[in-house]
């Protein structure tokens, strides 16, 4: 049957079958759209393994369902989505109408059918912002725990067939900025992060889903934050071209030395190496895989990130003298850094060559963050490498970056 065909009865039948499938089955967790020559497959695939409670008389060639996984046909999609969003939009006026009646006393049932319709539209249409907002409208009037967690599922449904649905992403940050004060927080941003990492397997280079993590660091408590931090490191080395996972590794720590910086007075000496230990971790991790994954931009551009807060905040704001910080070895080992990823092989391998490009322009930047009594120390060093010439044969187009950095010391002796 074409979904020309499908008379407004029929559509509205099809959208009383999905919402009775949607509140027997509370737990569906994903959704996906099958072609209905399909649906055959599906079934010889689920076999008799399935349980008589799996078993459902929705299982036709409109909708199939099992392990609370829904199975949407391509074919009635049209047909559902019209019929939903009339469905909703007559109930929102009809509450909307009733809320304006003397005594503002709204029948339950009227927000019932909100919720439903609104619910099977929003999977049907993950940004219609209408339906979105109406469940907003109900929840906080309501301000009851279960309605917030209910929201929470609703967009986790919605993410697992759009997972960089903006919408639904913002829903999730609306409900746990509303539920901040209540106890259950902490466990929720524990199946936050899970969330995000699922969906990040299965979405690449999801700036949404990590955008969403990222947020969520500020509602994280210190031992969360430095448990993320730990936990996150072995997703990154898998993933070392997704500089958003980096992006947010940079937003714990930062998180971190906030912390410090708001409550410095109140840490021993113990803590101060602790913040050190942190940072000069994540430079030795970030150098082995520097070395270890070629021509990786996200990798140096993590550097350029944590040797800019090692240098402006470590070696002063931190006083890490007292363990036996040296900010001449620091230097050196940079510029080993370089000497092992400046060569280039014979066979001109187009990683070796960026990763020359990569070291070349790292160290020059570097140079230029350094305080002028070190910095006329590493551009000795730097002529004695010849990094011009390195300049030179690496990225003839960025050469100029040597001019630059002698002129800028000529200037300074000046």
């Amino acid at each position: 049957m074409s979904e020309n065909a499908y008379s407004d009865a029929k559509a509205l039948d099809l959208l009383n079958e999905l919402e009775r499938i949607l509140e027997s089955n509370p737990l569906i967790d994903e959704v996906g759209f099958v072609h209905p020559s399909l649906f055959s497959t599906l079934k010889e695939a689920a076999g008799s393994s399935a349980s008589s409670q799996d078993i459902s008389e929705h299982e036709n060639t409109n909708f199939w369902i099992r392990d609370h996984k829904l199975g949407i046909s391509t074919q009635v999609l049209l047909p559902l989505y019209k019929a939903a969003k009339h469905a909703f939009m007559a109930a929102l006026r009809e509450y909307k109408t009733s809320e304006n009646l003397p005594g503002n006393s709204v029948d339950d049932s009227l927000e019932s059918e909100v919720m439903s319709h609104s619910k099977a539209l929003l999977m049907l249409s993950c940004d219609f912002g209408t339906a979105w907002n109406s469940r907003k409208f109900i929840v906080l009037k309501k301000q009851l725990l279960p309605m917030f967690i209910d929201e929470l599922l609703l967009s986790a449904l919605i993410l697992s067939y759009a997972p960089k649905s903006e919408r639904a992403w913002s829903h999730r940050r609306w409900v746990i900025h509303t539920i901040s004060g209540n106890s259950i927080l902490q466990q929720i941003i524990e199946g936050e992060s899970e969330l995000v990492e699922k969906i990040a397997e299965r979405s690449k280079m999801n700036y949404r889903a990590w955008n969403h993590r990222c947020w969520l660091v500020s509602y994280m408590t210190r031992e969360q934050v430095l448990h993320q931090l730990e936990k996150s490191r072995n997703w990154a080395s898998l993933h070392i071209a997704d500089s958003s996972c980096f992006h947010y590794r940079r937003r714990l720590m930062l998180r971190i030395f906030e912390d410090f910086c708001h409550t410095q007075a109140d840490h021993s000496s113990d803590y101060n190496f602790k913040i050190y230990n942190i940072w000069k971790d994540e430079l030795d991790w970030n150098a082995a895989l520097i070395k270890r994954y070629v021509g990786r931009e996200a990798l140096w551009l993590h550097r350029r990130f944590l040797s800019s807060y090692w240098i402006r905040h470590i070696a002063t704001d931190l006083h890490v003298v007292s363990y036996q910080f040296d900010f001449g070895s620091f230097i050196d080992h940079e510029l080993c850094l370089l000497d092992s990823c400046s060569t280039i092989p014979d066979d001109d391998f187009e990683d070796f060559q960026a990763q020359a490009i990569h070291s070349a322009t790292y160290i020059v930047w570097l140079t230029k963050q350094i305080p002028e009594p070190q910095r006329i120390d590493i551009q000795e060093k730097l002529r004695a490498r010849d990094l011009n010439r390195l300049l030179n044969t690496a990225c003839p187009e960025r050469s100029s970056l040597w001019d630059c950095l002698v002129g800028a010391e000529a200037s300074s002796q000046v």
